[in-house]
């Protein structure tokens, strides 16, 4: 497949939860209006404990009472789809709280641990679908996109690719706000005047693999089953087919090439699995003049050393080299490709979500 070939994943394709952007659950709410007039989007604002959905989750309400997503572990789910239908009824955005000191939450099961607060936001008429195109529009071009919920009243706002978030009175938001939106994690901003939640709609998280080898075809499958959509290039006869790919698209192209038509951003990982010096080199040089979010090289320490002095001659700088993660994956022993594929899964999966805090 050439580069001009390659095709958007179709919006309703289930993204999982190596994404930031539930793009399944935006393609049923605007199915949902759709079908039924009007929907609510339920998303979760914040939480506390072992609530099991992080804030950002989102469950699409049909009208009529069908939905799509999650914002628990299923056990308040239908205590949302209840207020869902008075926030139809009355057109008005609501918050609903759950924790295990209210009754609430000991009839509907969350005795866990956990709290959680959820947004309903009711998607009525023109302005409902509107919002939902902009989402999903946003989406296909890969456009970082932010909502604004003003949680006092009630008003919701898109802010266009490129715009810094600000808080709802109109002064500058936190930069460690700032900085938590554009890595695509949505956030709550407390203030004495009230609250106003962000949500970030990132782009799908994604992996592209250069070097159609053993180790890619086991990660394709692996990131398919895991969420993640892959691309593989590889320009030599008889390695990217079908036959051996068909978890993934594959673009029979040089890296150079086929790297700038994909347009690496930060929400991309790429990983140089080729394990042949020109066409590692090349796809390392294109990843460092990027801005993407995790760069992978397969080859052992001396192999990787010889690779680095390369690359500064090529006038990469050593703050640019230390961006490769080399020997690829998290270190857990892997010597099959089956387990070097999932140690690099893994390590990718760290980098999205970031490391856990004890």
């Amino acid at each position: 497949m050439r580069p001009d070939q390659l095709q958007a994943p179709a919006l309703g394709t289930p993204v999982g939860p190596g994404a930031a952007m539930p793009l399944d659950i935006i393609d049923a709410a605007d199915a949902f209006c759709a079908q039924t007039g009007a929907a609510v989007l339920a998303t979760v604002i914040e939480t506390w404990g072992s609530a099991p959905v992080p804030v950002g989750g989102q469950m699409a309400i049909a009208a009529d009472g069908r939905f799509a997503g999650s914002v628990s572990g299923g056990c308040i789910e239908g205590d949302v789809i209840a207020a869902a239908a008075k926030v139809l009824a009355t057109q008005t955005p609501r918050v609903l709280a759950f924790g295990v000191a209210t009754e609430d939450a000991l009839r509907a099961g969350l005795p866990c641990g956990g709290t959680v607060r959820i947004h309903l936001d009711p998607l009525t008429g023109s302005d409902g679908r509107a919002f939902l195109h902009a989402v999903k529009t946003a989406a296909l071009r890969r456009d970082p996109l932010y909502a604004i919920y003003d949680l006092g009243t009630g008003k919701r706002a898109l802010l266009a690719p490129g715009t810094r978030p600000m808080t709802a009175d109109g002064s500058a938001l936190a930069e460690d706000l700032v900085d938590q939106l554009a890595r695509g994690v949505s956030a709550l901003d407390k203030r004495p005047g009230g609250e106003t939640f962000y949500k970030s709609f990132a782009p799908p998280a994604r992996i592209v693999i250069v070097g159609a080898t053993h180790i890619a075809q086991v990660l394709t499958e692996l990131a398919r089953l895991t969420g993640y959509a892959t691309i593989v290039v590889d320009p030599r006869d008889g390695y990217g087919t079908a036959e051996r790919f068909a978890a993934s698209p594959v673009i029979t192209d040089w890296p150079q090439s086929a790297l700038e038509t994909v347009r690496l951003d930060r929400f991309t990982a790429v990983v140089a699995l080729a394990h042949v010096a020109h066409l590692d080199d090349e796809t390392l040089g294109v990843a460092l003049r990027s801005d993407c979010g995790y760069i992978g090289a397969l080859g052992s320490r001396k192999n990787h050393a010889a690779r680095c002095a390369r690359l500064r001659d090529q006038g990469f700088s050593e703050a640019d080299i230390a961006r490769i993660r080399a020997p690829v994956g998290l270190d857990i022993g892997a010597l099959t490709p089956p387990e070097i594929a999932l140690s690099i899964l893994a390590e990718i999966v760290e980098t999205v979500r970031g490391k856990r805090r004890n």
